[in-house]
């Protein structure tokens, strides 16, 4: 199944993107530590998807390095974008997504702190958890 659309001008020389810089240079593949950073964050999104989708978060904002703005994405496209790098070891070119609304996103970092505290809280087991509330017996 195709994720994103086809390219009309996939392999046309006269393609009238080209101009923008796309060129054989930009080709480069992942390195093996790149393409297991990708892996991670693949992995990484899916349990934050799975910890926060229930809690109304529709995805993660994202600083952009070029035009240093925030940028909304869901879920689904995040994962795409991941998987377009990890096939073409370049990033999608983006854009800013439509008037989102900023309070159903949260950062990177705030996912990743949210999923270690589930993982702590349910590392501690009930009897820890229960003794720092009651003090030692």
């Amino acid at each position: 199944m195709q994720e994103e659309p086809i390219d009309p001008f996939a392999g046309d020389p006269a393609d009238p993107a080209m101009p923008l810089g796309e060129s054989d240079d930009d080709n480069d593949p992942l390195t093996a530590d790149e393409r297991q950073d990708v892996l991670e964050d693949l992995a990484d999104l899916a349990i934050y998807q799975a910890l926060l989708t229930p809690l109304g978060v529709r995805g993660l904002v994202i600083e952009c390095e070029d035009c240093h703005e925030p940028h909304y994405f869901d879920w689904d496209l995040l994962r795409g974008n991941l998987r377009h790098l990890l096939d073409s070891g370049r990033p999608r070119v983006h854009e800013p997504a439509f008037n989102p609304d900023p309070d159903h996103y949260v950062t990177w970092e705030y996912a990743r702190g949210y999923a270690d505290g589930i993982h702590d809280a349910l590392a501690e087991g009930p009897d820890e958890s229960e003794e720092e509330k009651n003090g030692p017996a």
